[in-house]
């Protein structure tokens, strides 16, 4: 299979990233606008963000976590010529699991089914690693 074909979803998980970037901007500003919160508090940083900006603010931060370890799996499977049609379907799946898990975090932010959504993730990442080391293993045999 064509390795661009694995780059589809990453575009997808850059463009979801953008996204809770620009929308948790678009929330602070509003704060600031509304005098919650005050420019000169920006200055030492911190925990100064009321309750309402908070999923999009974790939700933008969450996109720094499990997807670092998806980019890199998805690095390595095209350096190493071990794209496969099961690859990019789980890299489908597994950002499939990331909007859901933002989504359940900004509109709802209920713990138990962001909870399934991360962990339906991890369980497809974990697989993407097994499935390129079984690949890279498989040629050294």
């Amino acid at each position: 299979m064509p390795a661009v074909w694995v780059m589809i979803p990453v575009f997808v998980q850059v463009a979801l990233t953008f996204y809770l970037l620009i929308a948790m901007g678009r929330a602070r500003m509003a704060t600031v606008r509304r005098n919650e919160v005050r420019l000169r508090d920006f200055t030492h940083g911190g925990d100064i963000w009321p309750d309402s900006v908070k999923p999009v603010t974790n939700s933008y931060h969450n996109q720094f976590q499990l997807p670092v370890l998806f980019y890199a799996a998805v690095l390595f499977a095209i350096a190493l010529g071990t794209v496969s049609t099961v690859f990019v379907v789980l890299a489908w799946l597994f950002v499939a699991s990331r909007i859901v898990h933002a989504i359940v975090y900004i509109r709802f932010n209920d713990v138990v089914r962001r909870f399934r959504s991360f962990i339906a993730g991890l369980g497809i990442l974990m697989a993407m690693w097994v499935l390129l080391a079984f690949e890279i293993l498989a040629r050294r045999s």
